[in-house]
């Protein structure tokens, strides 16, 4: 099996602070989505292999592959709201509800959420990519 390796620009890293809003993760989601949204399609399988590698470059671009990668695990482009919109679409709603339960170690409410709008095999690389986002927050 081989990984390819896969650019991503480090010209705007986000990096979140101790003191997160509890929309902090969902901004932070919604100007990655922004910035990437002309760039490149990238194979969610090979991203995967490529970020676990290198622990640094995992926590830079884990967001933007997240992404950039979303698309295929979903079967359509997700919709992401400007940064600090008060509404949010049911994306992105989805989206948060899975990263909390991840972060609060909710494993059935994680595996309703996956089960509900991710493919089986898509389902592990998006869990690991969501953690290695998740992990920068202290609060969802």
């Amino acid at each position: 099996m081989t990984a390819a390796v896969y650019q991503t620009s480090y010209d705007r890293v986000a990096t979140p602070d101790a003191k997160c809003s509890s929309n902090s993760l969902l901004d932070h989601l919604r100007d990655v989505a922004r910035s990437n949204r002309c760039k490149g399609h990238i194979e969610i399988f090979g991203a995967c292999a490529a970020l676990s590698t290198n622990r640094n470059v995992a926590q830079h671009a884990a967001a933007e592959v997240l992404v950039r990668c979303l698309s295929q695990a979903l079967k359509h482009r997700p919709a992401f709201y400007r940064v600090g919109e008060q509404e949010t679409s049911f994306d992105e709603k989805w989206l948060i509800a899975l990263a909390r339960s991840l972060k609060n170690g909710d494993d059935a409410s994680a595996a309703f959420l996956l089960n509900s709008r991710v493919p089986k095999h898509a389902q592990r690389n998006l869990v690991f990519l969501l953690r290695n986002v998740v992990d920068n927050f202290s609060r969802i």
